[in-house]
């Protein structure tokens, strides 16, 4: 959170969150819902830029549908389609 909220907070600084896309296991680190328990560390408006091997997402000032559509396009490819119809369901479009 510190690191999230002073690169914010500097002049020039952009908040980015970078990772691979899925786990060791192979399962998708981007998932439409946090698991019951799973702990926050960082608010959402914080977060500009999500970045995985597939691209850049960039967050900031987005509504949740806008938002959920840039994490789909960084997504593994292999999870694509099932994380489009999860947004699908929830928004009614995407």
């Amino acid at each position: 959170m510190d690191l999230i909220r002073g690169a914010s907070l500097s002049p020039g600084g952009k908040p980015i969150i970078a990772m691979p896309s899925t786990t060791a296991k192979g399962k998708s680190k981007i998932v439409p819902f946090l698991q019951q328990g799973a702990s926050v560390t960082t608010t959402r408006a914080r977060v500009h830029y999500v970045v995985t091997e597939h691209g850049v997402a960039f967050l900031c000032w987005r509504n949740l549908r806008q938002r959920a559509k840039a994490l789909i396009e960084i997504a593994d490819p292999d999870y694509r389609e099932d994380l489009e119809r999860q947004a699908f369901e929830r928004f009614m479009r995407l």
